[in-house]
């Protein structure tokens, strides 16, 4: 793999994501995901798995959606663990990850929260 084709910081998944959805490729969405990762998608249910997450994303593409970048929040780095976050675009409330760096130095997605609302909001 090149290294712009690997998460280098945590960062560097948001920027992945967006390039790989508006390339419409799913696998390439789910290779930035652990093998056993969560997703809170679709609202008020969740997707658990690689291969799961691959085959949402092939769905959601196939519609050909448009993904603009966000700017990244400050991250929170511990150790190996970081919370990635971005205020969205598109009013949906704000989007969080918890990602793991690998052995091998790159960063995978754990836990992904793509949207979600203030109480109240």
């Amino acid at each position: 793999m090149a290294g712009n084709d690997i998460a280098r910081t945590p960062e560097d998944l948001t920027r992945l994501f967006v390039e790989r959805a508006n390339a419409g490729d799913a696998a390439g969405i789910a290779a930035l995901y652990e093998r056993d990762a969560v997703m809170a998608y679709p609202p008020g249910s969740q997707t658990v798995g690689r291969d799961a997450i691959r085959e949402l994303w092939e769905s959601v593409l196939s519609h050909a959606p448009h993904f603009e970048p966000e700017a990244p929040l400050p991250t929170l780095v511990s150790g190996d663990l970081a919370l990635t976050s971005t205020a969205p675009k598109d009013g949906a409330g704000a989007r969080a990850q918890v990602v793991r760096r690998q052995p091998d130095g790159s960063w995978l997605r754990l836990l992904d929260q793509p949207e979600f609302s203030p109480a109240g909001g």
